[in-house]
C-alpha cells in the first residue's frame, strides 16, 4: 500500500483544514495517509510520496515549512512530492500580483528538488481576525469573498495526487528527482 504524508504549516487553521481535505481524499483513494504539522515531522523514512503545504502571508511561507522542505530536500528529492500554497482573500477579479501568492525561493527549490506540481489555493479571512492587520483584512473584505477556499478544485487535485503517487510506487527516481 502507498504510504503519504501531507505536512502543513497552517497559521490560522485555513491551510491545516485545506491538507486534512487532500488526506482524506488520498484516504479514499486508498492510500495510508499521515495528516501532520510541519513542525512535528521527523524523517520521512516509509513514505512513498509527500504533500507539503503552507499558508502565504506577505509574499512569505510559514517558517514550519519553509524548515521542512529545507531539512528534508535530501529525501524530496527521491520521493514524488507536490507543494500548495494558501492564501489569496477577497474578489477573485482583484487578485494580487501573483509574487504576493507564490514565495519565487521556495518555488524555485521545489521545483529543483523534483516537485511534481505546486499550486495555489484560495484562503479565508480569519473568523475572529487578531492584531491590526487581519482586522484590517476582514474589514475590507466583502464577506462573500472571506473563504475563497474552493473545496471541489482541493479534492480534484488530492485525487490526481493519489493516481499518480500510486503509479509512481516503487519506480526509480532520475536525477533531479524526477521518476522514470
Amino acid at each position: 500500500m502507498t504510504r503519504a504524508l501531507v505536512a502543513h504549516a497552517s497559521k490560522r487553521g485555513s491551510t491545516a483544514e485545506i491538507a486534512e481535505a487532500i488526506a482524506e481524499e488520498l484516504g479514499a483513494a486508498g492510500l495510508q495517509v499521515d495528516c501532520r504539522p510541519a513542525g512535528e515531522v521527523g524523517a520521512l523514512d516509509g513514505y512513498d510520496a509527500v504533500v507539503l503545504g503552507s499558508a502565504v502571508y506577505m509574499k512569505r511561507w510559514q517558517g514550519d515549512a519553509k524548515h521542512f522542505l529545507r531539512a528534508h530536500r535530501e529525501e524530496l528529492a527521491r520521493l514524488p512530492f507536490w507543494v500548495f500554497s494558501s492564501g489569496p482573500v477577497g474578489d477573485p477579479a482583484k487578485t494580487p500580483d501573483p509574487a504576493w501568492l507564490e514565495p519565487a525561493r521556495i518555488v524555485a527549490e521545489a521545483e529543483r528538488l523534483g516537485v511534481r506540481e505546486h499550486v495555489v489555493f484560495g484562503g479565508r479571512v480569519p473568523a475572529e481576525p487578531r492584531g491590526h492587520i487581519e482586522r484590517a483584512m476582514a474589514g475590507n473584505t466583502p464577506p462573500e469573498y472571506r473563504d475563497r477556499r474552493d473545496w471541489a478544485e482541493i479534492r480534484a487535485w488530492a485525487r490526481r495526487i493519489a493516481s499518480e503517487a500510486q503509479e509512481s510506487r516503487g519506480r526509480p527516481v532520475a536525477a533531479g528527482g524526477e521518476h522514470g
